[in-house]
């Protein structure tokens, strides 16, 4: 994929593009010191407490406060939409459910959480003042997504049809892979998606990751879109490396 240098501040994302992505953890401020020493990010407060990072004074990530400790800590991508409501619709028509209904985030947008047919958690933006990444493809920030689900078939039918236009259409770029739940993962582990963010070095992004509590998953490992560490941070919350 060639590196993009239109800002998504001077041109909307296509629906289905992935264009924003949020940690929930038990420990924002653990997360700020253990994401800042590994990708070199800032951070500011932003709506409702949660805090937003960025890279080179661009916006590429936020990190939000668990509501409940019983909720997983988890990277979640979220998909560009200008009809909330009208993809959530079409997400239960294909099979899909709306897991958290489209709701108003002050004037940054409207979000929502939806699961696949196989329950892979995602989310929706329809974007209002914020439109997504200030800077992707690029070391620090969000490059690619990864959905490990039981039946890729199926799940390129499924998102094919919501998204077809940015999986399959002529100026498609897509930032979004399916690949079996297979191999290193144990057998109840459900399907799910995996986010990565660019890194220079994935050896040494590994031994940082090592270094500041985290673990290591898998990895290194080359594939189609470039080398890759799965790893998660100090709290648990699982993410990939990725060195194109």
């Amino acid at each position: 994929m060639a590196e993009n240098s239109t800002s998504p501040r001077e041109a909307a994302y296509t629906e289905g593009v992935p264009c924003w992505v949020d940690a929930q953890l038990a420990d924002v401020a653990a997360g700020r010191r253990f994401y800042g020493e590994l990708f070199g990010w800032s951070f500011e407060p932003s709506y409702g407490g949660t805090v937003w990072a960025y890279h080179d004074g661009e916006p590429v990530a936020a990190l939000a406060q668990k509501a409940d400790g019983r909720l997983p800590t988890v990277w979640t991508v979220y998909f560009a939409t200008p009809d909330a409501d009208g993809l959530s619709r079409r997400i239960r028509a294909a099979g899909g459910q709306v897991v958290t209904a489209p709701m108003p985030v002050g004037e940054l947008g409207v979000a929502a959480l939806a699961a696949d047919p196989e329950g892979a958690v995602f989310g929706l933006w329809q974007p209002g003042t914020h439109a997504g990444f200030g800077l992707r493809h690029a070391p620090g920030a969000f490059v690619w997504a990864e959905l490990y689900a039981r039946d890729t078939a199926a799940a390129n039918d499924f998102y094919g049809e919501l998204f077809h236009d940015a999986l399959f259409g002529p100026e498609a770029e897509p930032d979004f892979g399916r690949a079996p739940l297979a191999g290193a993962f144990p057998a109840e582990m459900p399907p799910h998606f995996v986010v990565h963010f660019g890194v220079e070095d994935c050896e040494a992004a590994l031994g940082d990751v090592s270094r500041l509590g985290g673990r290591i998953q898998g990895g290194p490992f080359d594939t189609s879109y470039g080398t890759v560490g799965v790893v998660t941070d100090d709290q648990g919350a699982s993410f990939a490396v990725l060195q194109r």
